[in-house]
């Protein structure tokens, strides 16, 4: 899929990117990974916030809650989580995985470009 792999650079390009991915939440399966370190392995990761997603689906669906999510965040002491599922028929139960460094990113800037990357995303 080259148009993943652009998206997961682009994503890659975003100021104290640590890595991205791209997850099918009904799976927990990482469908492309870009960045990450040996302490921080992408694919346990983007396991991991699956279950962030579903719960958070379940907890919506019990509300009655019928809006969209447009991305959750995750605050740790030195890093941003952002979780963006993906809209859209193509992109149903996917999610794009952003992991940033807090001191060196921009969290503002960092939700407008994966927005971006999403919407140029063709899966």
């Amino acid at each position: 899929m080259p148009e993943m792999d652009v998206a997961l650079k682009d994503a890659m390009q975003i100021d104290g990117a640590i890595g991205v991915a791209l997850v099918d939440y009904t799976s927990g399966m990482a469908l492309g990974i870009a960045g990450g370190t040996k302490e921080f392995d992408l694919s346990v990761a983007a396991a991991g916030n699956t279950d962030v997603v579903r719960s958070k689906l379940r907890a919506m669906e019990m509300l009655g809650i019928r809006e969209g999510i447009e991305d959750m965040l995750i605050t740790l002491e030195n890093q941003y989580h952002l979780i963006r599922p993906l809209k859209g028929r193509q992109g149903e139960g996917l999610f794009l995985y952003l992991a940033l460094l807090k001191s060196r990113a921009n969290l503002a800037m960092a939700r407008h470009q994966l927005k971006r990357i999403e919407s140029s995303l063709d899966v």
